[in-house]
């Protein structure tokens, strides 16, 4: 049968028939190739364009050829940045509600973005364009990364031709768990050969350019950069560290000053803005010990030589365009998802992972380690006094919706498209307007029907126009924004804000109908200073009423204040086998071994008594478990992230030849319990294990046979493959946790007596 709309003529041989070849979809004429380039919890004032001190020389270039604007804003997050940037649609109407990790059974929170809101590289390649991305994903579920798939929501499921990269919301920079394609990839060299992801990101990302236009020269190209920088940890070259070394010894409160008058200079603060007061929860520099001083000062050191370390990137990524010829045919697009973090607490973090499971640090512990920081030993974040200055002039941080966390840096360097280069555009505009804006400039609508489906409407509104007019008035009208159970509206200059709760680790906050909102006239009061509640009530009334309105048109119901609480597992089995050799499993996705019991069966074979390795193993340096075979003795090890080691051996040695070991944990309380060990089905050793932690949201995968990225145990080096024979391995999960596990009656507060048990180590 004939090739439908076949436009030749098909006769008995070639001789009597007509060739024809269909047309090759076409770029509108003069369509520019895309890059846009994506920053993590980089704070509004941290680029030394947008005010610091901080050296970003080839982003301050895109600058000067381009445009800031000091009145773009996203929604607090980063996987909902994400939603919103490459679909042009509202977080919550897609199914970002909060980050991929974070579902909880409602189709605002799926953990993925819904094929009904396509993305720019889907619409891209409609109109002969190649999309490359290299970098942070974090727009699929955990569940959803592993072999198994479904590979539909990863980058090439979503319309991107290559990917390399990290899917989850952080990694280790020194060690990172790295996906080329829809396949995991061992990192191409190691910390002392060098080894850096950004580095790696960067090389990614011009090797692809380079490949596409050695191939077809004229074809247009979107390549989308996301960086791990700046969010935790931050992990930096040591030069970089070095070059900053004294700068911030003056202190977050003489930084925050000095870089807000620096705004004020350049034009990012207009005339008439303040500086937001010290948040309450952030001590004064000078009543700090000189200890406290050293380390927090350090801290901010590392961060810095981290932000420069990635300008230095973007300027081999921009130099790359410039030696292909291709720079003043592109558009270039820099912002960072979201405020500065806050996550750090009171003194920085050694390690991410106390964070997440609500663990105190302190001064002295982090101080005892200040020589490591930013190495490969750390996973590594500075205190909330330099979130603080990183979101000047603002107030509050990422997670929350005042402007500390929603107004961000954002760049636009379109070479002879704009009217005035190294100028700032004051326009109110918001992250869901990224997309229409490069259509425009394109010269493709968004399609109505995509793949078979229906689209859900555009939410954003292209800022093209102003480009060329620097007074022309915003076209934006409106933009809600929720954040576990924070809320904020804006409507023609003003902004109505409610704080729902400042910890999120917090199981029941208040009710939602206690929160106090409050308003502010953004169009005259630009760093959100001025509260107005109580002399404009009607205006305020009207805001909130707004609110709703919006939250029902987008999905934002129902509203879910459980923070880092919030993930729910969906019913799914207790026995999971695992292979030696088989990619590594997300945390989430692995049989869930939080707060419940287990065992791990093992059927080993050795040929002699010096075999030995990792038979199970999940996380890493900085939390985790691991099943492992040493100087002939069995052992089991439990990492409570770095604060406490649990290690139980077998009391015999192990048998040469075939045999089944297992480590069996039961619960003794709550996130504590004791190891035993068995051998062909004897005990041969067991031990407490007084405290135990969540190791999830992308810290280091499940491996069976090896222990990769880094490992659990000091007691041997990763990957630490196990050198005899393995058949598989079997952990069976027994119980609940009723943090992770829907329970229709839940406990008031399931995590009390663990969190007591964890702050007193």
């Amino acid at each position: 049968m004939a090739e439908p709309n076949f436009g030749g003529r098909i006769g008995v041989s070639w001789r009597e028939s007509t060739p024809w070849w269909p047309l090759d979809r076409t770029a509108p004429e003069g369509a520019p190739n895309v890059v846009m380039i994506v920053l993590d919890d980089v704070g509004f004032a941290q680029l030394g364009c947008f005010g610091s001190d901080i050296e970003t020389p080839h982003m301050d270039r895109l600058a000067a050829e381009g445009l800031r604007y000091n009145n773009f804003h996203t929604t607090t997050l980063c996987s909902p940045t994400r939603a919103c940037l490459l679909t042009g649609r509202n977080h919550h109407a897609v199914g970002m509600a909060s980050i991929a990790e974070f579902t909880n059974g409602y189709p605002n929170s799926r953990g993925f973005v819904t094929k009904k809101a396509a993305m720019l590289q889907e619409i891209l390649a409609q109109h002969n364009y190649n999309s490359f991305a290299t970098g942070k994903w974090h727009l699929v579920t955990a569940e959803h990364q592993t072999m198994a798939g479904p590979f539909e929501h990863w980058p090439l499921g979503r319309g991107f031709d290559r990917y390399y990269g990290f899917l989850g919301g952080d990694t280790n920079n020194w060690n990172p768990d790295l996906i080329h394609d829809n396949h995991r990839v061992e990192q191409p060299a190691t910390p002392e050969e060098g080894y850096h992801l950004s580095v790696d990101i960067v090389d990614h990302a011009i090797a692809f350019i380079r490949d596409q236009q050695a191939a077809a020269g004229g074809k247009p190209f979107f390549s989308y950069v996301a960086f791990g920088a700046g969010h935790a940890p931050h992990h930096t070259p040591p030069a970089h560290i070095e070059r900053y070394a004294g700068r911030y010894a003056k202190g977050w409160d003489v930084t925050r000053a000095e870089w807000f008058a620096r705004q004020r200079e350049l034009g990012v603060a207009p005339e008439g803005a303040g500086l937001a007061p010290r948040d309450a929860a952030v001590p004064a520099w000078e009543d700090l010990s000189e200890d406290a001083r050293r380390l927090y000062s350090r801290m901010m050191e590392v961060y810095a030589g981290f932000l420069t370390h990635t300008d230095d990137q973007i300027g081999r990524l921009l130099a790359t365009l410039d030696d292909l010829g291709r720079r003043e045919d592109t558009l270039v697009i820099l912002l960072s998802d979201n405020g500065a973090s806050a996550e750090g607490g009171d003194h920085g973090l050694l390690s991410e992972w106390m964070f997440f499971n609500g663990i105190a640090t302190t001064m002295e512990a982090n101080l005892a380690r200040i020589d490591e920081i930013g190495g490969p030993s750390t996973y590594n974040h500075y205190p909330i006094g330099w979130a603080q200055a990183g979101n000047t002039p603002f107030q509050w941080y990422k997670r929350w919706v005042h402007a500390g966390g929603v107004r961000d840096p954002l760049i636009v360097r379109w070479p002879g498209h704009v009217a005035d280069p190294g100028s700032i555009r004051p326009q109110y505009h918001h992250v869901t307007d990224v997309v229409p804006t490069i259509l425009e400039v394109v010269g493709v609508e968004a399609p109505e029907i995509l793949a078979g489906e229906p689209q859900l409407p555009i939410d954003g509104t292209s800022f093209a126009y102003t480009f060329a007019d620097p007074a022309a008035p915003t076209r934006k009208t409106v933009q809600y924004y929720e954040m576990f159970g924070n809320r904020a509206i804006w409507v023609d200059g003003w902004k109505a804000v409610a704080c729902h709760q400042r910890d999120v680790h917090v199981v029941q906050p208040a009710p939602f109908e206690d929160d106090r909102w409050e308003l502010y006239h953004i169009d005259e009061d630009f760093s959100e200073l001025d509260d107005l509640a109580d002399a404009h009530p009607d205006k305020l009334a009207e805001l909130v009423e707004r609110w709703w309105v919006e939250a029902g048109r987008h999905n934002v119901l129902p509203l879910d204040d459980r923070g880092v609480g919030r993930t729910t597992r969906r019913p799914g089995p207790n026995r999971f086998v695992y292979y030696p050799g088989m990619s590594g499993i997300h945390p989430q996705a692995a049989g869930p071994t939080r707060n419940r019991n287990y065992t791990i069966t093992a059927e080993i074979d050795r040929n002699d008594a010096s075999e030995e390795g990792v038979l199970l193993a999940l996380g890493g340096r900085f939390a985790g478990w691991t099943f492992f075979v040493k100087d002939n003795r069995l052992v089991y090890e439990y990492n409570y992230v770095e604060l406490a080691r649990y290690v139980v051996t077998s009391e015999v040695e192990l048998p040469v030849g075939p045999c089944t070991v297992a480590v069996r944990f039961e619960l003794t309380g709550r996130l504590r319990g004791r190891a035993i060990l068995l051998v062909d089905g004897a005990e041969v050793g067991r031990g407490e294990v007084a405290s135990t932690c969540a190791v999830t949201t992308g810290l280091e995968p499940l491996d069976c046979g090896q222990d990769t990225q880094t490992p659990v145990s000091t007691a041997y080096e990763s990957p630490f493959r196990f050198s005899g024979t393995i058949k598989q391995v079997v952990l069976e999960v027994h119980g609940k946790d009723p943090v992770t596990d829907p329970d229709p009656d839940p406990d008031p507060d399931p995590d009390a007596e663990g969190r007591a048990a964890m702050g007193a180590q």
